[in-house]
Parts: C-alpha cells; sequence; structure tokens
C-alpha cells in the first residue's frame, strides 16, 4: 500500500492510500479520486518526503477526533474504534454542512414531527434533530424513514 499526499485544482490538501501507483493513477482517470472538501475530481499527488522509520523508533500515528456523538442519543449499533480517516472526518463535516443548509433542526421534537410530516399534518421537508434509538426504532416500525449519521464538529 502507498500513502500519498494529494491536493485539489482548489488547494484543499488531503492524503489516501492505494495498491500501487498505477491504481492511484487509473482511479484518479477514471474519475474516482476526488477531494473530500469541494468534490473536484482535479487531483494531483504531492512531493512527499519517503516514510522510513528507523527500527528502533515506531512511528507515531496521528491522531484524530473521534466523532462526537450527542448525549441524547444511545450508542449505535455498529460502532467503530480508533483514528477515523481525515478524507471520512472531511466528508462527514460536507455531509453535515448540507443537511444544516437544506433541513430544519426540530431538536428533541424530531420523533413527533417526523410523525406529522408522515400524517400529511407538518409541511413535507427534510429534518434533522434529536432521538433515542427506541425512538427511531418506533419510526422505523412505523414506515417512517430515519437515518443516523455521526454529528462531527465543523472544520474552522
Amino acid at each position: 500500500m502507498i500513502h500519498y499526499d494529494l491536493r485539489c485544482g482548489a488547494g484543499h490538501a488531503f492524503d489516501s492510500w492505494f495498491k500501487d501507483s498505477e491504481a492511484f493513477e487509473s482511479q484518479a482517470r477514471a474519475g474516482f479520486v476526488e477531494c473530500p472538501v469541494c468534490g473536484s475530481k482535479d487531483v494531483a499527488k504531492q512531493l512527499m518526503a519517503p516514510a522510513i522509520p528507523k527500527k528502533s523508533r515506531s512511528r507515531p500515528k496521528a491522531e484524530v477526533p473521534a466523532p462526537a456523538v450527542p448525549p441524547a442519543e444511545a450508542p449505535p449499533a455498529q460502532a467503530v474504534s480508533g483514528p477515523v480517516p481525515a478524507q471520512l472526518v472531511a466528508l462527514l463535516q460536507r455531509m453535515r454542512s448540507e443537511i444544516e443548509k437544506k433541513c430544519d433542526y426540530v431538536g428533541r421534537d424530531f420523533a413527533e414531527e417526523a410523525r406529522r410530516i408522515h400524517r400529511g399534518e407538518s409541511e413535507r421537508g427534510g429534518i434533522y434533530g434529536e432521538a433515542s434509538e427506541a425512538e427511531a426504532e418506533a419510526l422505523r416500525d412505523e414506515g417512517i424513514e430515519v437515518a443516523r449519521i455521526p454529528w462531527v464538529p465543523l472544520a474552522d
């Protein structure tokens, strides 16, 4: 596996792993390599120094903060442990930003508002807020589509 530092045409820096240099080239040509910040497919490898650790010392691992889970939520059924790759954090930040722009925040009234929308009592539209795992499961049982996403802090 090869770790590349990458940069998009807009100047955003990020990194990614590839099987080998040909894997990067073929994925980039096919449009599968994109900037996690702006979505640009104009991505190039950056000049990198080789990472050759001495046998007596191991390389330190980069620490990325784990996604924050709002206190009102129970832990998800599936969880990830350890550092979260920077690309994934950036993607989750982009998703959160889009949700906040295009959906209405309803806070702890999420379950009831979702039911009102489902019954046609409220205007149909995207909402987000807090719901316990039990509330989310009850909504699913009623045929109301809900999804949980990791709510990571937005980038500065």
